[in-house]
């Protein structure tokens, strides 16, 4: 089958297309024929094995990759399953987390698919599960969003983004998307309230404003993020940076717990997104909002396999809108 491997840790360049043997599934597993896939920042996070300190601790590869075929967003159809499925059958259209997207077939196990919706194109389903899940848990598990409250999303136009706005608006918070200018129509569209254009203005400067920061980018100091919220507000922080560091956004995730142990406010990062983590209900709980119509993906661009690296290059350097997208079949 046709697929792209990452043979070492590198660039985006380092990713090529080449033929491998179709993978063979075990009792508890599923093999899904992909026929679209997602590029999330996760995947140059593992091509470049970035931040380095994540290749001690495990789930990247030590000297290089630890997944050979690139990607984990799919949506497709189940092609067979394991003697111990019984969830899924052959013919079943899903979407969920598949390691090894990036390629014509890839096996994951039962508990990290759901049933595609029936309004979206194999190519929206694709954009769902890592953005979505990550959104539905910055906002609702980790944030506790309440109608009436104001959250304000840093990245608003992005990947995770323009799922948060969405769920935010949906549970009646008045919503503020920080986003550049040329993506402000977007973000209203998508259910925010009042958008603040970064290249005109701090948001950070409004000083106690927020009961709710979720911050996808990590372009402010902790202080004046601390200082937009209210004495008792969430400040929700989902990574950010670019490629090589040492430590990345761990180090920030530890500065913000050492912090949150003497303040008032409550500062949390995101909790684990797939693979790790109760990912089966969060997938269903996204899904169930697409199909109640309080939630759809916005695909930014499309590519074809073969220029999955292409693809990566454009998350990489952060200014998608929405989600970039692998057609595979």
């Amino acid at each position: 089958m046709k697929a792209i491997v990452q043979e070492r840790f590198g660039p985006p360049e380092t990713l090529r297309p080449a033929d491998v043997d179709r993978p063979e599934i075990r009792a508890t597993e599923v093999l899904v024929r992909v026929r679209a896939a997602a590029l999330n920042p996760f995947d140059w996070h593992m091509l470049r094995g970035d931040p380095y300190v994540a290749r001690l601790v495990g789930g990247v590869g030590l000297t290089r990759p630890k997944y050979r075929v690139a990607g984990i967003d799919a949506a497709g159809d189940v092609v067979a399953v394991g003697a111990e499925v019984r969830e899924l059958r052959p013919g079943d259209e899903v979407v969920g987390f598949c390691p090894g997207a990036f390629a014509e077939y890839a096996r994951t196990t039962a508990d990290l698919l759901v049933t595609k919706p029936s309004a979206l194109t194999f190519e929206e389903a694709a954009a769902v599960p890592m953005g979505a899940v990550t959104a539905l848990r910055g906002i609702r598990t980790v944030g506790r969003v309440r109608a009436g409250q104001r959250v304000l999303i840093n990245g608003a136009a992005g990947g995770v983004g323009t799922f948060a706005v969405q769920i935010a608006a949906a549970l009646d918070a008045e919503v503020t998307g920080v986003c550049s200018a040329r993506n402000a129509d977007l973000v209203r569209s998508l259910g925010a309230a009042h958008v603040v254009d970064y290249g005109r203005e701090d948001f950070t400067d409004r000083r106690g404003h927020y009961d709710v920061i979720l911050d996808n980018v990590g372009n402010r100091p902790l202080r004046r993020l601390r200082g937009a919220l209210t004495p008792t507000g969430v400040l929700v922080a989902n990574g950010g940076g670019s490629p090589g560091h040492v430590f990345g956004a761990m180090g920030s995730m530890l500065r913000l717990s050492a912090v949150n142990a003497v303040v008032r406010q409550r500062l949390r990062p995101i909790l684990p997104s797939a693979p790790a983590g109760p990912t089966h209900e969060d997938l269903l709980a996204v899904t169930a909002l697409i199909e109640a119509g309080k939630l759809r993906p916005v695909v930014d661009r499309t590519y074809r396999l073969e220029d999955t690296a292409e693809g990566v290059r454009h998350v990489e350097e952060g200014h998608a809108r929405g989600k970039a997208v692998i057609r595979v079949a």
